[in-house]
C-alpha cells in the first residue's frame, strides 16, 4: 500500500476530520462524504474531494474507511440505497473505526464478503481527539488476518498501536473491554476532584501530583485537569458514546453470563447526564454530578 492509494472516509466528525487530515498530509488521494456536508469544509480546503454518496465514494476509492456514531448508522452508510456496497467491487476493502455491537460487525462482514465479495475489519479506536489530531490512537483489529495486513500502512499515519485480536468482530470486543475501564475510570475520577476541592485542596494540581503513581492514567491527566478547571469545551467526545459503549458492553457480558457491576454503576451516571439533556457534553460534566450542579 503506498499514498497513490486512492481512499475514501465517512463520517467527518471529531474524530473521523483530523484522521482526515492526516491522510492527506500522507499524501493519500482521499474522497469524503458526511452526512452533514457542511462538516466536509476543513478536509476539502486541504484537498479532500467530496461525494454525493457513500456508493459514489466506494467506486473512487481503493480503501474505504468509516467513522459513525453506532451501528444503526453504520448499517445504513454500508448496505442503504446509496451505501458503500452499492458502489462497491470484489476485493475492495472497509475499515470501520466505528464503535458498534460485536455481533453487528461480524453480520457486516460476512455480508459484504457474502454479498459482494468485498472485505470488511471492524477497527474501533480509542485515543480521543487529542489522538486523532497527533496519530497516536491505539487501534483494535477484528478480520482476516490478509486484510489487517492490507489496511497496516494507512493506519499507520493514524495510530500508534495496531493490534489484531482476531477474527470478525474482536476489534469490537476489544474496544468495549476499554470502554469499561474508561467509563469506570472517569466517574472515580470525578469523585476525587471534588474531594481534593471540599477538603481545600487545589484539585488542579491532582494530575502532576499523581502523575507516575499507580492513579496515573490518561484520562486522570486529560479529563482529571478539564473537571478540575470546569473546561468542558470543545468537548473531548460525548457522554452519549460512552453510554452507548457500556449498554453494548452489557449485552456482551450478558451473553457471557458475565456480571459487570462497576460498568453498571458507571452508566447509571452517564444516563443521569443524558436525563439533564448533556448526552453531547463530553464527560467531563461528571464533576457536576457531584457539585450540586443541575
Amino acid at each position: 500500500m503506498n499514498a497513490q492509494t486512492a481512499l475514501g472516509f465517512v463520517g467527518v466528525g471529531l474524530m473521523g476530520a483530523p484522521m482526515c487530515l492526516r491522510l492527506l498530509a500522507a499524501g493519500y488521494t482521499l474522497t469524503v462524504w458526511n452526512r452533514t456536508a457542511g462538516k466536509l469544509d476543513a478536509v476539502v480546503r486541504q484537498g479532500a474531494r467530496a461525494a454525493e454518496s457513500p456508493a459514489a465514494l466506494a467506486r473512487a476509492s481503493d480503501m474505504i474507511l468509516m467513522c459513525v456514531t453506532d451501528q444503526r448508522a453504520a448499517e445504513q452508510v454500508l448496505f442503504g440505497p446509496e451505501g458503500i456496497a452499492a458502489g462497491g467491487a470484489p476485493g475492495k476493502l472497509v475499515v470501520d473505526f466505528s464503535s458498534i455491537a460485536p455481533s453487528s460487525a461480524r453480520a457486516f462482514a460476512e455480508r459484504l464478503e457474502r454479498e459482494h465479495g468485498m472485505g470488511l475489519v471492524d477497527a474501533p479506536v480509542s485515543g480521543g481527539t487529542r489522538g486523532a489530531e497527533q496519530g497516536t490512537l491505539a487501534v483494535m483489529a477484528g478480520g482476516r488476518p490478509e486484510h489487517v495486513e492490507r489496511a497496516r500502512p494507512v493506519i499507520a499515519h493514524l495510530a500508534q498501536r495496531f493490534t489484531r485480536m482476531g477474527d470478525a468482530g474482536a476489534g469490537q470486543v476489544t474496544k468495549l473491554c476499554n470502554q469499561v475501564i474508561v467509563g469506570s475510570l472517569l466517574p472515580v475520577i470525578a469523585e476525587a476532584v471534588r474531594l481534593a476541592e471540599a477538603a481545600g485542596v487545589d484539585a488542579r494540581a491532582l494530575p502532576q501530583a499523581l502523575q507516575g503513581g499507580f492513579a496515573d492514567s490518561l484520562p486522570l491527566q486529560i479529563f482529571g485537569a478539564r473537571m478540575a478547571a470546569r473546561q468542558f469545551e470543545p468537548p473531548l467526545g460525548a457522554v452519549s458514546t460512552m453510554l452507548k459503549d457500556l449498554e453494548n458492553a452489557a449485552a456482551v457480558a450478558g451473553e457471557n453470563g458475565v456480571p459487570l457491576p462497576m460498568a453498571h454503576a458507571a452508566a447509571e451516571r452517564y444516563r443521569r447526564l443524558v436525563a439533564q439533556g448533556r448526552a453531547a457534553h463530553e464527560p467531563s460534566v461528571l464533576i457536576e454530578l457531584l457539585s450540586g450542579a443541575r
